[in-house]
């Protein structure tokens, strides 16, 4: 199968990445990235194709022929709402996925629907309140709009997935690619890693199974048993699913 993959350069893509390198029934990984990606070099994998894409609310002709044949996507582009102006954070994280969704839709196998996972978050919210961070209310405002273009493109299956706290400790693989985030944020990370792995086990999401997760979502791997209701998550007005953190990790869990 052959999926797409944005925001490889960040920690969530990174661990999305390498559970892709991981998966032999992936036959090609086409990773779109405003740069060249170490990770995607390093691993020297004929499946993995780089394509440097400027503009993430564009599509041309030349780089859709070029993802043609795909039939999933895990968008993991991101960007931290600290660094920077309230309308580029806006930009890259609504109307980015909302334009590739969009774009992506014309690519649904004739067998089959597209899946397009979105990498939300645990706090995201459609009915926020007063404190409401401007994350919080962008992100639901994505999950809102994606559940509305699944009416308008019935062959898009669009999943948001909102992981917890990542935590990518103990995933060897990604150490050397993951972005330096600064001196405040690293260290606010540090802090915060034991008590949520401690106290607050719920929340905390180890970054190499939630890769495979997103990963096994592209592919279809969990639908019989999202179908089944084994795990509880919210479906939104045009069938969007929102799989927060505590379902993330029983579907995974039982994996391993």
């Amino acid at each position: 199968m052959h999926l797409i993959l944005t925001g490889a350069t960040g920690l969530i893509g990174s661990s999305v990445l390498d559970a892709m390198l991981r998966t032999t029934e992936i036959t090609k990984i086409s990773i779109l990235s405003r740069r060249p990606v170490a990770m995607a070099e390093d691993a020297k994998d004929a499946r993995v194709n780089v394509i440097i894409h400027k503009d993430f609310s564009r599509y041309n002709s030349e780089v859709l022929s070029k993802l043609q044949g795909a039939s999933g996507a895990v968008w993991a582009l991101g960007v931290s709402q600290t660094k920077v102006s309230k309308e580029e954070f806006i930009k890259i994280t609504k109307d980015y996925p909302l334009a590739g969704a969009e774009a992506f839709s014309s690519l649904a196998p004739n067998n089959g629907p597209f899946r397009f996972v979105f990498v939300s978050g645990q706090g995201s919210t459609q009915t926020p309140g007063r404190f409401a961070s401007l994350y919080s209310r962008t992100k639901g405002e994505v999950e809102a709009a994606l559940s509305q273009m699944r009416i308008t493109y019935p062959r898009l299956l669009v999943d948001a997935v909102g992981p917890g706290f990542v935590d990518s400790k103990n995933h060897a693989a990604i150490q050397p690619y993951l972005p330096d985030q600064g001196l405040f944020v690293d260290g606010s990370k540090m802090l915060l890693r034991k008590p949520i792995e401690v106290g607050a086990k719920w929340l905390h999401c180890p970054s190499e199974p939630m890769g495979r997760f997103l990963v096994g979502m592209a592919l279809g791997k969990y639908e019989a048993r999202l179908q089944a209701g084994d795990v509880q998550f919210e479906t939104l007005n045009g069938g969007l699913r929102i799989i927060k953190n505590v379902a993330l990790k029983q579907l995974v869990s039982q994996e391993d």
